[in-house]
């Protein structure tokens, strides 16, 4: 009891603390006896600690917040307190205050605020707080980063693409040689006809206007415009598919499928004969000369070194060489000025005997002129051989479709008997893919992504 009442003294009696509530005093007078329990334990710490006065201090101090916007310790004599001057000069004071505020009202000032106003005004002089949230931007850090880069590159002379562009154009205004035109009035018989009904549209806005404000389109590339293939998009089919061909028109188109089917049975042919399992049985012959294969060699020995070979080899540290004389550096230097020198008088011999090989030099370069001049011709040939042929756009490549031909026996003698070969869809698929506007593709097989898992059922197996 003895600590309560001096904690309680200790948080009232701080220097500079004044009290607005009257319990703070009183309630220093009223000693309740605490019951005495054990706080070693950290459990009885808060269930047992009396922190009544601490909470009331607390709640003293709230209050003078709300009240007056502060502590009353810290607060200004001014603020607190008033100069009493006296019934009579209060009274000259009111009416001076009172004309004044009659030529404010008549003047259309009010003097005070209306009463739903200071209703709806906050009794707290506390500060509302900050919304951190409203004064957050944006990629801030980002943008905080970017402006210090720019800032170290202006100071190092280098300006940005923008920056650059809009220096240019302000130096070709001021030199004037382009200076933006004012538009023509409607009424001035010398403005220009503008067509309604063009496909154009007239851009009187300035180009770079119109380039960074997204108006102006971009050029398209020349090579953009060129089609990926050389090719017609409906081909006409051969004269032998007709309903009613001619003989011999009929036959080329039936050569021509044979052809095609002759190829793939070549193909078909040779993969098998790669492909095919060869029957060698191995006999007793075979089987004899796999088991002594390599005996043979091994018994060969190595003829036995003499003693005399061995007497010769050298044991130890090869013999270094020695150093050479002063002479025989001289001589070698010598020798390798009189070498270049010959060198030297072979390649301007070399050059005066290619005065009497012009002829030959000019026709062998007539040659070589010739076989550029060959190649480039083969070379575009090739080049325009390769824009009808399909190109290799993705993984597969292009398989031609069948040649759609009927047999001998089985032309029709009109119209009406005559039965449909091939199909349209698959017609323009392949042409599509033939053109180069599509890659070759293939029809995408169903895969199950888990297995089936079958279980007998107890009715299935009564059945048995």
């Amino acid at each position: 009891m003895a600590a309560a009442r001096r904690h309680k003294r200790v948080a009232a009696a701080q220097p500079g603390f004044l009290s607005l509530k009257s319990s703070v005093d009183s309630n220093l007078s009223i000693i309740k006896r605490r019951k005495r329990v054990n706080k070693n334990k950290k459990k009885s710490w808060n269930k047992f600690s009396d922190i009544q006065d601490v909470e009331e201090f607390l709640d003293d101090v709230r209050l003078q917040e709300r009240a007056t916007g502060g502590l009353i310790s810290e607060k200004t004599d001014e603020s607190l307190f008033f100069v009493d001057i006296g019934e009579k000069e209060k009274k000259d004071t009111k009416d001076a205050q009172d004309t004044q505020a009659q030529t404010a009202i008549k003047k259309g000032k009010h003097s005070k605020p209306l009463r739903i106003d200071l209703i709806l005004q906050p009794d707290s002089h506390i500060q509302a707080p900050k919304n951190v949230l409203a004064f957050q931007q944006p990629n801030a850090k980002k943008q905080r980063h970017k402006s210090q880069r720019a800032e170290k590159l202006a100071a190092m002379g280098v300006l940005p693409r923008r920056e650059k562009l809009l220096q240019l154009r302000r130096a070709a205004a001021a030199s004037g040689v382009s200076v933006k035109e004012h538009p023509v009035a409607n009424n001035n018989p010398d403005r220009a006809f503008y067509d309604l009904w063009s496909a154009g549209t007239a851009e009187t806005a300035d180009a770079y206007y119109l380039e960074q404000t997204k108006k102006k389109l971009v050029k398209r590339p020349d090579r953009l415009n060129e089609k990926p293939s050389a090719l017609p998009a409906i081909e006409v089919i051969a004269p032998g598919g007709s309903y009613n061909p001619d003989f011999f028109s009929h036959q080329d188109l039936l050569r021509e499928a044979h052809e095609v089917e002759v190829k793939k049975q070549k193909a078909e042919e040779k993969l098998k004969r790669q492909l095919a399992v060869k029957d060698d049985k191995a006999t007793e012959e075979s089987i004899f000369k796999e088991q002594v294969e390599g005996l043979i060699e091994e018994e060969e020995t190595e003829p036995e070194e003499t003693e005399g070979d061995a007497e010769d080899t050298v044991i130890g540290p090869t013999a270094t060489q020695e150093k050479k004389t002063e002479k025989q550096r001289k001589k070698e230097k010598t020798e390798r000025s009189k070498e270049l020198q010959r060198k030297a008088e072979r390649q301007m011999i070399d050059k005066q005997q290619q005065l009497f090989q012009l002829r030959s030099i000019q026709a062998s370069v007539k040659k070589q002129e010739q076989r550029t001049q060959m190649r480039q011709v083969r070379r575009k040939a090739q080049q325009e051989a390769e824009k009808t042929m399909p190109h290799r756009l993705g993984k597969l490549k292009f398989q031609a479709p069948e040649v759609d031909v009927q047999l001998s026996d089985e032309l029709a003698s009109s119209l009406r008997s005559l039965k449909p070969e091939g199909s349209i869809l698959k017609d323009r698929f392949k042409s599509l893919q033939k053109r180069n506007i599509i890659e070759p593709r293939e029809r995408a097989k169903f895969k199950r992504k888990y297995k089936l898992n079958y279980s007998e059922k107890r009715a299935f197996r009564e059945i048995e």
